[in-house]
């Protein structure tokens, strides 16, 4: 049975009053969705979901929350029925749950449009995009809200270390939000952001991704040219001057205003260097000193995430140096250059890293906190993008400031309809990374990648795993083992 165009609406009974209400999340385990879970709960709804697939940290967090997560798709999820299901993007028309929504006459809408319509309303929108750092700099801008004691509400692609939760419900003016250009819903293909209509934007990177959606680069490009669209003129609009790409699409608005490392940035940073476990930087606007960052978090990627941060907040009434201040208390999200621990030793971090750009700069960032110190780079090709050739030579260049690499098999799924000539070679980039004089195996299993680390790795040496999933459990395996290493040793 097709859904009914009708369905596709929040009812007025929801809006006005979500607490008591039961909503069902189809494809709960997502972060964005977890969010919207978080959010929803915090409102007083009844909130179920289910899963095909469910791993920490979101996992971890809807149980804390006690949010009932069905596994599998079934028309049974639907009953008794829901005052109104989430959709979210992963779940297909053929899906059970989807199929139902149309026989049972159950009211239904995209994860973007319930969180416009139950978390945005009356808000100040400050949303992040960007084909990188958008993550780390949306949690960096809520923190200096919170640290200003303007409440904000959030909602954050990741679980941040200063927050207990990655989403809540805004007490204050100000609403910060990830804007993801990935499309809405198999009933609405526009990119998510397109739906919180920004008062402040803050753009990061524009590169090409998302192979499965976007056709090429330009059909990229068109997305964030209408998000940056419907910015008011006078709008609070960053951009990192970094990314052509991204200094291109902001063209389209009359003032922009440009940070990075570029000289034509009115927002620089410059003196970068790394000190212990802090970097260091000062920060120029129109080439002279206002702040100095010294960050937990490595890198001049993060550096240039802060710097993007202080030019938009000062637009909103928060000097430099002070949300400079607020940045050195920050400390980083989950699988975002994450320390796991040290292990007899042996540093073990974990990172979201799948786009070549992404790879490269979380390697430069650890090669330069760690440069006296051997360094593994462990990946999967998982994403949608990644387990295309379409970056096949771009990640020889990424992989080359790493030591030793270890690439995992690329992720099948069922629904595949990628032939052998479209997927990523892990064979080919080990033996160009040879070529080049890097180390590298193909290990097709994470049983074996585990062992390979364990048996390989000595003390000092620094592994960083890359992956946008969770590369079969390799963390959790990792760990037992190295934890093994250090229980014996002493």
């Amino acid at each position: 049975m097709t859904l009914a165009l009708e369905q596709n609406r929040i009812p007025e009974e929801v809006l006005a009053a979500p607490a008591g209400k039961r909503i069902h999340l189809v494809a709960i385990g997502g972060v964005a969705m977890a969010g919207l879970a978080t959010m929803l709960r915090e409102l007083g709804a009844n909130v179920t979901g289910s899963d095909d697939q469910l791993y920490p940290p979101v996992s971890d967090l809807l149980a804390e929350l006690g949010i009932p997560v069905r596994r599998g798709f079934h028309r049974k999820n639907l009953e008794p029925r829901p005052d109104l299901v989430i959709v979210g993007n992963k779940v297909t028309r053929n899906n059970p749950e989807a199929q139902a929504l149309g026989e049972f006459g159950v009211p239904f809408a995209s994860l973007p449009q319930a969180i416009r319509a139950l978390c945005l309303e009356g808000k100040h929108r400050c949303v992040v995009a960007g084909t990188h750092g958008k993550t780390t700099s949306t949690a960096m801008l809520a923190w200096v809200m919170e640290q200003e004691g303007w409440a904000p509400g959030f909602l954050i692609g990741g679980r941040p270390e200063n927050f207990s939760i990655s989403a809540r419900i805004a007490r204050g003016p100000f609403f910060v939000i990830e804007g993801d250009e990935y499309d809405s819903a198999f009933f609405d293909k526009r990119p998510k952001f397109l739906h919180y209509q920004p008062d402040s934007l803050l753009l990061t990177a524009v590169e090409f991704d998302h192979a499965d959606i976007y056709r090429d680069l330009e059909h990229v490009k068109q997305a964030f040219r209408e998000l940056i669209g419907l910015l008011p003129s006078d709008a609070n609009f960053a951009v990192c001057a970094d990314f052509p790409h991204a200094l291109e699409v902001a063209q389209t608005h009359p003032r922009p205003v440009l940070f990075g490392t570029s000289g034509e940035a009115e927002w620089q940073i410059a003196g970068f260097r790394e000190e212990g476990e802090r970097s260091n930087c000062v920060v120029l606007r129109h080439g002279k000193v206002v702040a100095r960052m010294r960050l937990q978090l490595p890198g001049v990627m993060n550096a240039r995430n802060g710097l993007g941060v202080l030019a938009l907040v000062e637009r909103l009434g928060v000097p430099p140096e002070r949300a400079a201040a607020a940045l050195e208390e920050f400390r980083g999200v989950a699988r975002r250059q994450q320390v796991v621990g040290e292990f007899h030793r042996v540093l073990l971090i974990d990172d979201f890293a799948h786009h070549p750009t992404a790879v490269r700069a979380t390697l430069e960032a650890l090669r330069q906190r760690y440069p006296e110190r051997r360094l593994w780079a462990v990946f999967e090709p998982r994403s949608n993008t990644s387990r295309r050739r379409v970056f096949q030579k771009e990640y020889v260049q990424a992989f080359t400031p790493a030591d030793r690499v270890i690439v995992g098999g690329v992720l099948k799924k069922p629904s595949d309809a990628l032939n052998d000539q479209e997927m990523f070679s892990p064979e080919e980039l080990v033996a160009d990374l040879k070529h080049m004089g890097i180390p590298a195996r193909f290990f097709p299993d994470t049983d074996t990648i585990a062992v390979a680390l364990w048996r390989n790795t000595r003390p000092g040496d620094v592994v960083v795993l890359l992956s946008n999933g969770d590369f079969g459990g390799l963390r959790t395996k990792l760990v037992a083992l190295l934890d093994r290493n250090q229980r014996e040793a002493t």
